[in-house]
This record gives structure tokens, sequence and C-alpha cells, in this order.
């Protein structure tokens, strides 16, 4: 007898695969490979992320709406950057505006790369009418503490003589004095949400400099510098606000990012996943469906501790619904992955014929990885 699709919906939830494949493409690969081996099966595409890179294009894959902003990019040449809104929510992806990939020609400046761009996109997206922002960090190019972020929202940073400190985590250094000038009348009534997926304090051995300054091109001099200029900037905003928030965890996300959107943003701060998964609308995906397939470039240690695929098992397994993963590579062990609640798992390394071609050919691949699940999971060939 022909095989025959057995009932319920898939939903297809993966992150991007860094460098070969954005979250949407891996979605529609992955639901080509199921339709194609189960024809009679409803497939839902629904690209997630953690709050780093990728979050802009999954919101605009959940219905968001894009708007367009050119803002200032890490060094302060303007770069063309997004938001995404619905309604009175709206989403800012940190890497837009200040993120490795917008340096000019791929230079790090460890120094000087600031966070201006990001309180840009936060203020086009309060004139727009928001009232909820949601703020992903990830993938930071500055370690300036946020304050290029704050400035951009009217918020004075002077050195001992008066003068506006210059941009970047090396000019925290000579703060002498903060002015929240109009930032409390610009953020009136509007809620900011971090979405975060790291729990570093600013400073210290885990703080933003020593664990994330050396890749974003900081040598032992500079990091000595920005240590010293987050310290400062620390300090002053404890003044000026009443609270001292250096410890808090994620306050080191982003170069230290997290730390001015917890102290003069008022933020509140979740795991990027969850918040995510909530935003995109993943429990009401997610009922009644038969399957949930996820997955990201890399399967491994850093997945268990608050990465997407992690986040979408967690919530599938509450849903009652069975989880699989399909990514690049796979460095755990069929008992660490099980564990974290997937009954299956594919890398498409195990598919490829030839090395190299899990990522030149990773579009096919993830298909003929939807296939392997269709034919595991979603066929009956009992009939």
């Amino acid at each position: 007898m022909p095989a025959t699709p057995t009932q319920g919906h898939v939903v297809v939830a993966p992150d991007k695969f860094k460098g070969t494949l954005e979250g949407a493409e891996v979605a529609a690969r992955i639901a080509a490979g199921l339709r194609r081996a189960a024809p009679g099966v409803e497939v839902r595409e629904l690209p997630v992320a953690d709050g780093g890179e990728g979050t802009l294009a999954a919101a605009l894959a959940a219905g968001f709406t894009r708007v367009a902003a050119k803002v200032a990019g890490p060094t302060g040449l303007p770069v063309d950057a997004a938001i995404a809104v619905r309604g009175d929510t709206a989403v800012v992806e940190l890497a837009q505006s200040s993120g490795l990939a917008r340096l000019p020609g791929g230079r790090t400046a460890p120094l000087a790369a600031g966070s201006y761009g990001v309180g840009q996109l936060i203020g086009r997206a309060v004139a727009l009418g928001a009232r909820r922002i949601v703020l992903g960090l990830g993938g930071s190019a500055c370690t300036d503490g946020g304050a290029g972020m704050v400035q951009a929202l009217g918020v004075g940073l002077y050195d001992a003589q008066g003068a506006e400190l210059a941009p970047g985590g090396a000019a925290l250094r000579r703060l002498a004095r903060i002015d929240l000038g109009p930032l409390a009348d610009v953020l009136a009534g509007v809620e900011v949400v971090v979405a975060c997926d790291v729990d570093n304090p600013l400073l210290g051995v885990r703080g933003a400099t020593a664990v994330y300054g050396p890749q974003k091109g900081a040598d032992v001099e500079d990091l000595l510098i920005l240590e010293e200029g987050l310290t400062r900037f620390a300090d002053v905003v404890g003044e000026v606000s009443g609270r001292d928030l250096r410890n808090a965890p994620g306050a080191g996300a982003a170069g230290g990012v997290g730390f001015a959107a917890l102290a003069l943003l008022g933020a509140t701060m979740r795991p990027g996943i969850e918040l995510m998964l909530e935003l995109l609308g993943f429990d009401e995906a997610v009922r009644g469906a038969r399957l949930v397939v996820t997955g990201e470039g890399c399967l491994d240690a850093q997945t268990l501790h608050g990465k997407a695929p992690a986040g979408v098992a967690a919530a599938a397994t509450r849903a009652g619904v069975r989880v699989a993963a399909v990514a690049g590579r796979l460095e755990l062990a069929e008992n660490e992955w099980r564990g974290a609640g997937f009954a299956a798992a594919i890398a498409l390394t195990q598919l490829a014929e030839q090395p190299g071609d899990s990522m030149t050919r990773a579009g096919e691949l993830a298909e003929v990885a939807g296939e392997r699940l269709a034919a595991a999971f979603l066929v009956d060939r009992s009939r």
C-alpha cells in the first residue's frame, strides 16, 4: 500500500545557519523537503531567532512590517538599516546598525566603535508610535556601554571641560557629567524589553571587555582602556540614576549596551528565544502540530544554554509535540541532544557527499534532511 501522511501539521522553526542561509531560507528548504516526501501534510514556516542577528528577519517573516532607516554605523558612517513594526510593538536589532558586519571594509575599531545608530533606531520606533520596543542584542562591534545609544536619545555625556564626548569606549575614561536631557519624555509610556541570551556583568573577568573585546579587535592595551572607560561610565551613571547595575546579569551584553538599557532606558531583560517565541506566536502555531523542526548552523554545547533550538525544543515539549533538529554540524552526543528534548537530529555534514558540501550545498541538503524527517515522523507506511 502507498504511504499516507499522518494527521497534524508541522511547524518549521529554525534559526539561521550562519554564513550559509538565513532563517527564512532554512525554513523554506526544510519545508520543501517535507512537502515533497509527505505531500498531504500542512507545513507552517516560522523562522526564529534568539535576539541576535536574524531577529529582524524572524519578525518580518512572522508578519511584522519593515521600516527602513538610515542611521549611523559603528564608526559613524551612515548605513541602511531597518526596524520591524506591528501594531504598537517594534523590533530593533542592534546588529542592523552597530554590528560587526557593518564595519567599513570589515576593519575593527575597538576603541572608537559606538552604538549611536541603535539609539536612532529606537527613536525611529518611538516616532512611529511604538509603545513596546523589543531590543535584540548580539553581534555588536562596539564596547561603549551603550553610551552612543543614549546620546542618540538626547543624553549628554561631558568631560571636565564641558565638551561632549566623542564616540566609542575609549572616550568614556574622560566622562565627568551626564545630563539625561529629554530622555524621560522621549520614552514616556514606552516599555523597552531586551532580548538577550547572555548573563555577563558589565565589568571584570566575565564582563563586556574581557569576554567579548578580543572578538571586536581589542588587543591587551585596548582591553585595559575599554575596561577603564566602562568603569567610569558605570560610576557616573550610578550617580545620576541612583542605581548601580554594573553587576546585573546581561549588563555586559553587546559591549555593555545591556547596561545602558537597564540603567538609563529602564529596560527589562528576558531570555532572547523565550521573548522571540512569544513575539512570533509560537504557542499558537504549535497547537495541534504533529512535529516541530528546528535547527541552527551548529548544534553544540552552546545550544544547550539558551540558544534558539533548545528554546524551541522546550516550548514544543511543553505543548506535547515532538521536535527534531537539523543543523549544519552536530557536535553533541546522542544522549546530549536527546536529553535536550530532540527526538531526532540530522547534520548536513552527515548528508554531504564531499567535504564542504554542507556549506556550498546547504539549501539542497536541508531539503534532503526534510525528506528524511518526513519519512521518519510523518508517513504511515502500514496502510
